[in-house]
């Protein structure tokens, strides 16, 4: 036993690792770990935005530079459906939608509606506040419900079923409208 310890001994000794006198503290490498996607010529992130085709929700998935908040979501959605989408067939019921601006409280973004215009009904309000809320939603944790409301008061607004709300929605809510 005596000679197979010495052997382990004078083997490990010969291996190149030095022997210190004294116990010492060895350095931790410094490295750094990103949990950011990598980047690439088309976007390091992804961003979900539903749009409108076929009289059905779709989620469209874009790449952008860098991971989108609720704020910049909301303003991509309100520009519309890009070029190449819109030759895609995808469209917005969002185009007479005018929003007064938004405020994110305990995961529940509130959308201020402007005050609609007389001139502008619209049949497909239900895809509106559908592409809104799915959007909002899909991204990730930031924003869990949306609500509404107009001139400071909560919205009624249409579900996917038709029935309406004036509560906080999900994308459960517009199930009935999405499309895979």
């Amino acid at each position: 036993m005596k000679r197979l310890l010495l052997a382990v001994v004078l083997l490990a000794a010969g291996c190149g690792v030095p022997v210190d006198d004294e116990p010492r503290d060895l350095d931790r490498p410094r490295t750094s770990v990103s949990s950011a996607p990598v980047p690439d010529r088309f976007g390091s992130a992804l961003e979900r935005v539903y749009l409108v085709r076929d009289g059905a929700l779709v989620r469209v998935v874009r790449r952008v530079p860098v991971a989108p908040s609720a704020q910049q979501m909301l303003a991509d959605l309100l520009a519309g459906p890009s070029s190449a989408e819109q030759r895609d067939g995808f469209t917005s019921a969002l185009t007479t939608t005018r929003i007064g601006g938004m405020t994110i409280t305990q995961h529940r973004a509130t959308v201020a509606v402007a005050e609609p215009s007389e001139y502008g009904g619209r049949t497909d309000e239900m895809l509106a506040y559908g592409q809104i809320v799915c959007t909002l939603t899909s991204q990730g944790a930031e924003v869990g419900t949306v609500q509404f409301t107009s001139g400071g008061s909560p919205l009624s607004v249409p579900r996917g079923d038709g029935s309406l709300s004036t509560g906080p929605l999900t994308i459960a809510d517009y199930a009935d409208l999405l499309t895979s």
